[in-house]
Formats: structure tokens, C-alpha cells, sequence
């Protein structure tokens, strides 16, 4: 199949300026052509923002270029190289089986990374086929897109196709394309890399594009990167106390899946936890739990420390200085989590003002919930339209008392109970992507070729916090089962 460039008019506006640094950071290569590929699904909302003709982008020609058959005009397709720690064991790494085409330039002036995932092999694939298959590649698409409607900043979804081709797992499996954009495809393994295989002055270029590219500012500060350090330590408190508020389990925090813009990425063996416990773990590979529900925290703060010993020749000429300035911003980390955290909690519990009460009146209400196993989203829900009922917690005199509790906590706020309400609302989600849900319409996609349940399931993810009739249906919890659920690295 040749491969060519696209004129339509498919509103692409690329570039590729990570193309124009060292170039011992990526490889450039094109996509492995396809035989026949068909589109799946499409995001037309994610397409308007970046200035994509829908259209013209589901066209056979757009579908070719979807599939990696025909290169855009501007694209400079790459491998990135990057390093990282895989349950604690560094090892190199790289895109092994995904291409940055380039970076769309939107029609506000942002610069986001266009990454077709599932493009074939590279030279970083490690004995792999650099194929990507049609489960996986949807499971994506569904759970960033669930991770993008409650808030939580995540890489986003444009398209699958499928190849027309087999992919050898265990079985033969149906081939697919995922079209993936980010704020960048910058990650804390990136600066491993170039910290243990570059020289000082690449890693000074690096440093020098992720600040320019993510970190307005940087220029005013004494020291940009201890800068650029603060900076990703703030995103990444951030993002991961979003994640703990929504029961959000990643499943697999190696430092190559922590990115510098503080946006989730990767979403492998990733997964919503319904009963509430601390030590949830869904991954097969992860057998010692490292990176459970409880752990993701510590977990954040281990592979931000792995990234500030990437920069500490560029934090100060000394070396004790420098070391002693990162252990200082690292050390911000924790409390910057507990903060987010402990902010998120109490809006899920409708207090806008601070006491030194509320950390008991929250640890209460959690140990209470692992002790009864009680859902985690239909706990707040329950909470939230005050529809006490169909949980053994309700029935507890336990919780009589901490309800009463909370209720004077309420009554001591200036803020109505209405008010409280609303923010309870917009805190709760009323539905998120349950494993059995996602798994059906996997089921039904991969097996039966119906799309149409993955469809309907993303209609209601899109607007988690409406708590609209149609989602009702959609926080019922999975039917018993004598195993416990597990997920797979595939993506």
C-alpha cells in the first residue's frame, strides 16, 4: 500500500516541534500500512475543539489517514524514546507500538499532540508486533472520555478504526487504531532517558521545550527548573487526589505513565472501584499490590522523586544544594495531595468552610464504609439526594450517629442546605464507567460487532454529574460473583 500525503480539507493544522529536538529522543518512521480500515467510532465534539472537518475526516480518504495508510501534510511521524520504572525495575522503554504524527495547532492557539496508537512496529517495540487489538483500543476510548466528563485531566480520544487484519494474542483477534490526543507525550520516564543516555546540555533542551510547551511563567522565576519541578509536583497532587475522589484506580503508575502536563495517560489494566477498600487492586501483573487504590499517593510521590533526580543538574551547580532544594519541593507533595483531597471531601459532603473536625467526620464515614463494603459512588449519591436505603451501612447505628454528626456539621456553615446540595451534585457523579458496563459493551463490540451498547454507555458518561433519569440505570452494581474482577495490560 503506498502511503501519501493528504490535501483535503481536513481542518489539520499540523506541525511537529518535538521533531526539532536531539534526535536521539525519538525515532521517525511511518505508520505500518493497514489493509482495510473501517472506522468505529469518532468524536465529533474532541474534533470541533481542535478544528477538524468531521466530515471530511470520516471519509475513506480521512479513514486511510486515521489508519496511518496516508500521512497529513505537516506530520512528521516519530517514535519517542523514553526510559522508566516498571514496578520499581528501571528499564528503556519507547513508543512500541504508537507514532506522533504531529501537534495540532487549534483555532485558540493550543498545541496538542496527535498520536495514532496501534501503528505498527517500532524500534523501540521490544519483540513485539507494534499492533494494537479492537478491546483494548475501545476500552481506552470509553474510560478517558468517562475520566475527560468527570473533570479529571486525562488524554482524550479522537477515533478507532479497525485494519482489516488478525492480531496473535492467545487467540486471533480483531486489529484496531486508536487516534489519541494529549497535552503532550512528555513523561517523567522522557527525562529518565535523556538523563541516563544524553548529556547534560540535551537534558537542558528538554527541560527547556517542557517548560516553553506546558509552564507559562517560567521566564520570571529565578530558578526554572526548580520551577519546572514545583510545577509538575502541583498538576500531579493534583490529578491524583481527582483520581482518589472518584475511586479512579490506574492500575499501573510506572514512572513512563506519569506525564509532565499532569494528565492521566495509559489507560492499560485501569479500573473504577465499586466496593470502597483502601487495598483494591484489579490488575493481573500487579500481585503485590503496589499500585492499589490506597497506594496510588505514595506511588506519585516515589516516581516525582525518580524526576527530580533527572533534573538536579540543572536545579544547581552543586550538587548537595541542588539535592537539597528537590528534596524540599518533594516534600510539598504530600500536603499539597492531602489538600486537594481533603478539599474534594468536603464538597462531596456539601461544606464549603474548614474545621479541624472534618478530617475525623471523613474517616469515620470511609472506615465505616470498607467495614460494611459499601458501594463508594452510591455511598456519596445515597448521601447527596439524602435516599438513605439498599445499604447494610445505612442500617447501622454507627452511622445514625456520624449522619447526626454531619447534619449539625451542615447546620454550622452559613451556606443553605440547598446550597450544600448543589455542591454535593456537582461533587458525586451519579454514574461512572462500572467494569461490568465497560465490559459489556466491549463484549458486545468485539464478539457481535454491536457498537450500539458502547454508544448508549458513552451518552450517559458524557455528563457524569447530571443525574439524569437515564443514568439511574447505569449505577446499579454488577451481579455477585465468586471471583474478583481483574484487567489486562493490552493498550
Amino acid at each position: 500500500m503506498i502511503q501519501k500525503k493528504m490535501t483535503l480539507e481536513t481542518g489539520l493544522n499540523l506541525d511537529n516541534s518535538y521533531a526539532r529536538l536531539p534526535k536521539s529522543f525519538f525515532t521517525t518512521l511511518n505508520p505500518t500500512p493497514v489493509r482495510l480500515p473501517k472506522l468505529i467510532i469518532f468524536n465529533h465534539s474532541l474534533a470541533k475543539f481542535l478544528g477538524i472537518n468531521v466530515q471530511t475526516l470520516k471519509n475513506n480518504d480521512g479513514v486511510e489517514m486515521l489508519a496511518g495508510n496516508h500521512i497529513p501534510e505537516g506530520a512528521l511521524p516519530l517514535a519517542q524514546a523514553y526510559a522508566g520504572h516498571q514496578f520499581g525495575y528501571f528499564t528503556m522503554l519507547g513508543d512500541g507500538r504508537a507514532l506522533l504524527m504531529g501537534e495540532q495547532i487549534t483555532p485558540l492557539g493550543e498545541r496538542l499532540d496527535i498520536q495514532l496508537k496501534g501503528s505498527g512496529e517500532t524500534p523501540y517495540s521490544r519483540g513485539g508486533d507494534g499492533r494494537a487489538t479492537l478491546g483494548p483500543m475501545l476500552r481506552e476510548y470509553i474510560i478517558s472520555e468517562a475520566m475527560y466528563g468527570l473533570g479529571i485531566p486525562t488524554t482524550r480520544s479522537l477515533a478507532v478504526v479497525t485494519t482489516g487484519e488478525s492480531v496473535v494474542r492467545e487467540t486471533d483477534l480483531p486489529g484496531a487504531i486508536l487516534t489519541r490526543v494529549a497535552a503532550s507525550h512528555m513523561r517523567v520516564g522522557t527525562f529518565q532517558y535523556v538523563s541516563k543516555w544524553g548529556t547534560v546540555e540535551e537534558l537542558r533542551i528538554l527541560a527547556d521545550y517542557a517548560l516553553q510547551r506546558h509552564f507559562q511563567g517560567f521566564d520570571a522565576v529565578e530558578n526554572p527548573y526548580l520551577f519546572l519541578l514545583q510545577e509538575v509536583i502541583k498538576r500531579q497532587a493534583a490529578l491524583i487526589a481527582k483520581w482518589q475522589l472518584v475511586g479512579f484506580i490506574h492500575g499501573v503508575m510506572n514512572t513512563d505513565n506519569m506525564t509532565i502536563s499532569g494528565e492521566t495517560i495509559d489507560y492499560g489494566p485501569c479500573a473504577f472501584m465499586d466496593t470502597y477498600d483502601p487495598a483494591t487492586v484489579f490488575s493481573s501483573i500487579d500481585t503485590h499490590g503496589r499500585y492499589a487504590y490506597g497506594n496510588q499517593p505514595h506511588i506519585a510521590a516515589w516516581n516525582l522523586a525518580r524526576f527530580a533526580e533527572t533534573l538536579l543538574p540543572l536545579i544547581h551547580d552543586s550538587q548537595e544544594q541542588a539535592i537539597k532544594l528537590a528534596e524540599d519541593a518533594i516534600s510539598d507533595f504530600t500536603k499539597l495531595y492531602y489538600h486537594n483531597w481533603l478539599a474534594g471531601m468536603r464538597s462531596k459532603l456539601g461544606i464549603f468552610n474548614e474545621e479541624l473536625q472534618d478530617e475525623s467526620l471523613i474517616e469515620q464515614l470511609l472506615s465505616m464504609m470498607k467495614k460494611y463494603g459499601a458501594d463508594y459512588t452510591n455511598t456519596f449519591r445515597a448521601l447527596t439526594f439524602d435516599k438513605l436505603e439498599d445499604m447494610d451501612l445505612f442500617d447501622t447505628t454507627e452511622f445514625t450517629q456520624w449522619y447526626e454528626l454531619w447534619k449539625r456539621r451542615l447546620d454550622r456553615q452559613q451556606e443553605s442546605r440547598d446550597c450544600s446540595h448543589q455542591l454535593m451534585k456537582n461533587s458525586n457523579p451519579a454514574i461512572i464507567p462500572r467494569n461490568h458496563r465497560v465490559e459489556e459493551a466491549l463484549e458486545a463490540a468485539v464478539k457481535q460487532g454491536d457498537y450500539c451498547v458502547m454508544e448508549r454507555l458513552l451518552d450517559v458518561l458524557v455528563s457524569p454529574y447530571d443525574h439524569s433519569p437515564e443514568q439511574a440505570n447505569y449505577a446499579t452494581l454488577p451481579p455477585p460473583s465468586t471471583s474478583p474482577y481483574r484487567t489486562f495490560c493490552g493498550t
